[in-house]
């Protein structure tokens, strides 16, 4: 029987509301704990437990099952992690029968999400969904199943308002989060001395992501990347953020092992990429976060030859990354499978480097997709939405 955590009608938590929130990636994580901590200030008397990472429990989420394990991006990359997230739904199932929460927040994973929000409008449980599908991207028709297992659904980006309205499902625009979040520190000016080399060049960033499946594929690109931009300019500095729930030792054994120097860091993200003069990142909730501080980038994408197939043949829309969606243009270029090889990628960021009028260009575009996100207060709104429910 898989663990629980405390029920709600137990002495410790007796007469609290009770919100389950779950998160299957680090992005989610990361949101999910903004809400929280809005929703502490808005009521102080609310339980929560929930499927998420060290945000969410940073946060006061009772955390009963970490998600590290499921984080995965790709159809077989998924089919080979099938046996974990299996018995994750299987112990999310659960913990929704035992505890039965009065709100279920569901934060993006749509996959998995959706299988447990059926199972929770089975039982009567309210389900509130946090971070749209990507419905205008591929199987538009799926949102006639969302809209049946679901009670409303909060939107980050204002054009999908229109979409779920048409369809008749209960939707609000609630803002994008990363507005309010991502913030420089006063710090911001020392960190990037301390990330430059002793030459003081150009920073460049390399951002793998926070999924192992990616991380396998974009960390070996990325260091090849590094290994021939300093055969053209030895001053360059290269930094790697590394998420929270990926072992830095092991990432830092591969750099030793190609030979190149780069600062590996899991602090301080924000200044880190505005410290950055141009950086390669995978495709993501990522590249917004690079784009509202205005930093010229490069995106790239890799998955297994399987799921690239599969999932170019479902996926209607002409860009996949975040930035050229919302502005619904070529802002940021895309280098996806093979194209995504070392000597397309540093002759980009030489280009973002060296060529004044099209980083200008760039950075202005930035520019218009920080103004397409809102004005801010993301978290609050949301909060303010799920305090409706309970």
């Amino acid at each position: 029987m898989p663990e629980t955590i405390p029920q709600k009608d137990s002495p410790s938590h007796k007469n609290q509301p009770h919100i389950m929130l779950l998160a299957g990636e680090t992005s989610g994580d990361a949101h999910a704990a903004a809400v929280v901590d809005e929703l502490k200030i808005l009521q102080s008397d609310i339980y929560y437990s929930g499927m998420g990472g060290k945000e969410m429990r940073n946060a006061g989420v009772d955390i009963f099952l970490d998600n590290a394990s499921i984080a995965v991006m790709g159809i077989v990359e998924v089919l080979r992690r099938w046996g974990d997230i299996k018995k994750a739904l299987e112990q999310v199932k659960h913990q929704i029968e035992v505890t039965r929460p009065d709100l279920l927040v569901l934060i993006d994973y749509p996959e998995f999400n959706l299988k447990i929000a059926r199972h929770a409008k089975s039982l009567g449980i309210k389900v509130l969904f946090y971070i749209s599908p990507k419905v205008w991207a591929s199987r538009p028709k799926r949102i006639v199943k969302i809209g049946e297992s679901i009670d409303h659904m909060a939107v980050i980006f204002k054009f999908e308002t229109k979409i779920y309205q048409q369809a008749n499902i209960p939707v609000t625009f609630v803002g994008n989060p990363l507005v309010d979040k991502v913030k420089i520190s006063d710090q911001s000016a020392q960190i990037k001395q301390s990330l430059q080399n002793e030459h003081q060049g150009r920073i460049i960033g390399l951002f793998p992501g926070s999924r192992k499946s990616e991380i396998s594929r974009l960390i070996p690109v990325m260091l090849e990347t590094a290994k021939q931009m300093l055969t053209q300019d030895n001053t360059l500095s290269f930094v790697m953020p590394v998420a929270a729930n990926l072992d830095i030792e092991t990432i830092r054994q591969q750099c030793a092992a190609a030979n190149i120097d780069i600062t590996l860091t899991q602090d301080n993200l924000y200044d880190v990429i505005h410290s950055c003069d141009a950086i390669v990142s995978c495709s993501g909730t990522v590249t917004l976060e690079i784009a509202l501080l205005e930093v010229p980038l490069l995106v790239i994408y890799q998955l297994s030859w399987l799921s690239y197939q599969i999932m170019s043949r479902l996926i209607t829309i002409e860009h996949i990354s975040l930035v050229n969606i919302i502005a619904q243009k070529e802002v940021v270029k895309e280098y996806l499978q093979q194209a995504a090889n070392p000597v397309a990628i540093s002759k980009e960021l030489f280009q973002l480097l060296d060529n004044k009028e099209y980083r200008a260009r760039m950075k202005n575009d930035l520019i218009q997709v920080k103004q397409n996100l809102g004005q801010g207060q993301g978290s609050k709104r949301m909060a303010e939405l799920v305090q409706t429910f309970i």
